[in-house]
């Protein structure tokens, strides 16, 4: 933005000192052009060449200003014959080479002492791609814990916005949100404590972009990154833009202990289940264990036997009847 400010004060500039007569049309169109070109590569042109490039035409710009100086009346080519027979052609070719030396001077310039450079990459940590966590992630906490046993490598970057969303739903109204949003301020708290994690807030806020999920996904590719969530629609979202997705249901699904059937577990029926004589309880994970049979042992531990397991969108279900004494 600052780039195409300078540049659009140039312009003015560039148009003032070549104001006379019919070069004034030549100089005007000319760096509206330079200004089109600006804006249009801003949106097509990678971020990592985005910079340079604007600082190369920010040197052609300053070759067309010199060129134009040499035209002007009172120049230093005012007085040669060459020029009076076809000064438009000299004009144009002046102003040619003006922005071509100018364009490539700057970038050379630029790329030797890091100037107009873009933003660079948060620095990986043993060669890992850094993990960049979304608002439900941090909300559900798992991934802390996973963290913090040293099964995550690599950088923890919190974006900026994921904070003030975080932060907004911890002001909401709403008691429910507002516990969610407070939960979620409390495992930052927890995850910044743990000093062998690096984990670091990334200020850039996208602030062109509306929608916190399209932030996310445009963060990720600037820093090469894997977004870690727990939104199923932002895991689908992301994954069909090419980037990297663990998701922590996905994972706690993958670490549910397997259970084979015929094998013994104890359980405790705690409600009844939808079929006659049906009893429901829960493992450690949360899954699901029916058994059939079991409506008499409400709220007692039994030892129960597997009969089936069955693995839908939603988890597992356990199917058990009371072990035979």
């Amino acid at each position: 933005m600052l780039t195409k400010i300078a540049l659009s004060l140039f312009s003015g500039i560039l148009v003032f000192f070549t104001s006379e007569g019919f070069f004034s049309y030549i100089a005007g169109g000319i760096t509206l052009a330079l200004i089109f070109l600006v804006f249009l590569s801003e949106k097509w042109i990678d971020l990592k060449y985005r910079y340079p490039v604007f600082a190369g035409f920010i040197g052609g710009g300053f070759g067309i200003f010199f060129a134009s100086l040499l035209m002007k009346n009172g120049g230093i080519l005012e007085n040669y014959a060459f020029f009076k027979s076809s000064p438009f052609f000299i004009f144009v070719l002046l102003t040619l080479f003006g922005f071509y030396f100018g364009f490539l001077g700057t970038l050379r310039i630029s790329s030797s002492f890091s100037l107009f450079a873009a933003p660079e990459k948060e620095k990986k940590e043993s060669g890992a791609q850094v993990k960049i966590l979304d608002t439900s992630s941090i909300i559900d906490g798992r991934i802390i814990d996973v963290a913090a046993t040293g099964f995550v490598e690599g950088m923890i970057l919190i974006p900026k916005f994921v904070l003030n969303e975080l932060q907004q739903v911890a002001d909401s109204t709403d008691p429910v949100k507002r516990s969610r949003g407070r939960k979620g301020l409390n495992e930052l708290s927890r995850l910044k404590q743990n000093k062998a994690l690096v984990v670091k807030i990334f200020e850039k806020t996208y602030s062109e972009i509306r929608e916190v999920d399209h932030k996310l996904i445009e963060m990720c590719k600037d820093q090469d990154g894997v977004l870690i969530t727990t939104d199923y629609n932002l895991n689908k979202i992301a994954s069909l833009e090419g980037i990297k997705v663990l998701n922590v249901n996905e994972l706690a699904n993958s670490l549910k202990p397997i259970v084979m059937t015929n094998e013994e577990i104890s359980i405790v029926i705690l409600k009844e289940g939808k079929d006659p004589n049906q009893g429901i309880g829960y493992l450690d994970d949360g899954t699901m264990v029916v058994v059939d049979g079991g409506r008499s042992f409400l709220g007692k531990e039994i030892v129960v036997t597997v009969t089936s397991v069955l693995q839908t969108s939603a988890g597992r279900m356990i199917f058990t009847h009371p072990k035979e004494k």
